[in-house]
């Protein structure tokens, strides 16, 4: 791999030189830039960004810590935050954290080390006390004290709708599903709403949920069919459980949407080659990540934001499933 003392003897200048044109200084020749750049292109040379970054004691890498990588909504919002960071000449940090705390905070520890321009963080996890506010934060559905700007759907409102729209299809007696953690997210709201609606709806409701440090598939529902198999309405709090829901409620011997209707919450299902498609409460993934990056860049620049919570409004997606 060629190094800037490679590029300097081609093109007959010093390494300051070298520098000075990675690095845009004015105080250089345009036949000295020119020198330099044929020699770049020439070695196919990739300056060292880090160091870049340190000696010009700004950064332009960009952190971005997720639960899972596998998860589509997760990917999806990925997707959408590294196209908006490109466009405003960022680079991304990917990192996987499984949605373990203690891999969390290690990520969090290096990025602090390493003087990341800022940080996305999409936890569920109580990990406050390893939050170090001197770098712009941007939390994605949880609140992580005052100082961290939190942009998150409209949660309590996706779960009136999830409720109204399965009273529109008759059904006498529903139930939440969620898998919850034990830090508070917004994610929260969506109990909050659906039980809400149910009652000015006049339906019967129970709620079931599950701490993700202790869930099993196959424990959770075997439970939840012991104790409310017979309610005809599930509205899961991920498109992900309703989807493991409608999988166990076939082997059960239940049909969707003739014995139980169904709903679910993220729209990660696009894709009309999949059967059923789930009817679902689509969170605006693409508005959220880019929303994230420019509140975030606002942040770097040493605004002030106006709000603490952003919230964007979601809707409801009928699919085949109610």
């Amino acid at each position: 791999m060629p190094s800037i003392k490679d590029v300097a003897s081609l093109a007959g200048v010093g390494v300051g030189t070298v520098s000075r044109v990675i690095n845009n200084h004015s105080n250089v020749t345009s036949e000295n830039i020119k020198k330099v750049n044929d020699a770049i292109k020439q070695l196919n040379y990739i300056p060292n960004e880090v160091a870049r970054n340190f000696k010009m004691q700004k950064s332009k890498m960009i952190a971005l810590l997720l639960p899972s990588i596998w998860h589509p909504f997760f990917s999806e919002m990925a997707y959408y935050i590294e196209d908006q960071l490109d466009k405003e000449g960022y680079k991304l940090m990917l990192c996987n954290s499984g949605g373990r705390p203690d891999k969390e905070v290690y990520y969090l520890d290096m990025f602090y080390q390493n003087k990341v321009a800022g940080i996305i963080g999409l936890t569920y996890n109580d990990i406050e006390e390893n939050v170090n506010t001197d770098i712009p934060f941007i939390s994605i559905d949880r609140h992580i004290g005052t100082k961290i700007t939190c942009v998150t759907s409209d949660n309590y409102e996706g779960g009136r709708i999830a409720a109204r729209e399965l009273a529109k299809a008759g059904v006498k007696k529903a139930a939440y599903l969620g898998i919850t953690s034990y830090a508070y997210s917004e994610v929260i709201l969506r109990k909050d709403g659906f039980k809400d609606e149910a009652k000015l709806q006049g339906i019967e409701y129970v709620t079931f949920e599950e701490t993700s440090d202790v869930y099993d598939d196959d424990v959770f529902f075997e439970r939840f069919f012991q104790k409310h198999g017979e309610v005809d309405g599930i509205f899961a709090n991920t498109d992900i459980l309703a989807a493991k829901y409608i999988k166990k409620a076939k082997e059960k011997g239940l049909n969707v949407p003739e014995d139980v209707k169904v709903i679910g919450y993220d729209g990660i299902q696009d894709n009309d080659l999949f059967h059923p498609i789930l009817s679902t409460i689509r969170q605006p993934v693409e508005e959220m990540a880019r929303m994230s990056v420019n509140l975030l860049l606002r942040k770097i620049e040493g605004k002030e934001l106006k709000q603490e919570i952003y919230r964007i409004p979601i809707h409801y997606r009928k699919g085949e499933t109610t």
